[in-house]
């Protein structure tokens, strides 16, 4: 099943994301939202006892509705195009969950960054190479407007991000070090913003630098970061948008 157009993976190329509406059900995304509730020990209907600016839930098992969203099948087909049919390793679970709530307290954690992509020489995560093994999905399990805490994208960014981290090599940046480095490479990027309903998805380039930012609405935002294992190291020569868009970069 082909789910993207030509044009639409052009666009992945050059912008470093894409957006799937409806990647999973609507309704598979209200019941996950609900279990998350339950999880944190928190409620929609007290909004009194929301008293951090951000709750990480822990690594959901992909049963029930975790399961639909991170088995979807238009998530699945999505991933082949980007990646190559077999260029990636099913997960079983939909990854760690930020959940952010109206507060006015700093969370502490609204850096500029791409995320950590490599074990590193060590085996111990946390470094940033030019040679990532994981991209990023984001998955909305709530509805998200300019006002939830979008997470905020820097259009074009992958670009500024292989171009800064080529000289690294595959033994790459710690990432409390990589942050500002990226930040100030990709600073005159043009903005875009994670929102959409339960159920949307967007796939982000393993190079595209992003950030979350405070919540200024009313209702809280529900989301996992799933990190997709590639099946080995994103090479510029690699025959896919994932290597095309590192190709532009490098010139």
């Amino acid at each position: 099943m082909a789910l993207f157009s030509d044009a639409d993976l052009d666009r992945f190329v050059t912008d470093g994301f894409v957006k799937i509406e409806e990647a999973f059900p609507r309704e598979a995304g209200d019941r996950a939202r609900a279990l998350m509730w339950d999880m944190i020990g928190l409620s929609p209907d007290r909004p009194s006892e929301w008293t951090k600016p951000v709750i990480w839930a822990t690594d959901h098992t992909g049963g029930g509705p975790f399961g639909e969203a991170i088995r979807s099948p238009r998530l699945a087909a999505a991933l082949d195009q980007l990646t190559g049919r077999g260029g990636w390793a099913p997960r079983g679970s939909v990854g760690n969950a930020p959940i952010r709530f109206p507060h006015p307290s700093d969370a502490g954690d609204t850096g500029w960054h791409i995320d950590q992509n490599d074990p590193g020489p060590k085996g111990a995560w946390g470094v940033v190479t030019s040679r990532p093994r994981t991209m990023l999905a984001l998955l909305l399990f709530s509805e998200v407007g300019q006002d939830d805490a979008p997470t905020r994208i820097r259009v074009g960014s992958h670009f500024d991000a292989a171009r800064v981290l080529e000289p690294y090599g595959e033994e790459g940046l710690p990432f409390f070090t990589s942050g500002p480095i990226l930040d100030e490479a990709s600073a005159d990027r043009p903005l875009a913003y994670a929102t959409g309903l339960p159920g949307d998805v967007y796939l982000c380039h393993p190079f595209l630098v992003h950030a979350a930012q405070p919540h200024r609405g009313a209702r809280p935002r529900f989301m996992s970061q799933v990190p997709f294992f590639l099946a080995e190291p994103l090479r510029p020569d690699a025959p896919t948008p994932l290597g095309r868009a590192v190709r532009l970069a490098l010139g």
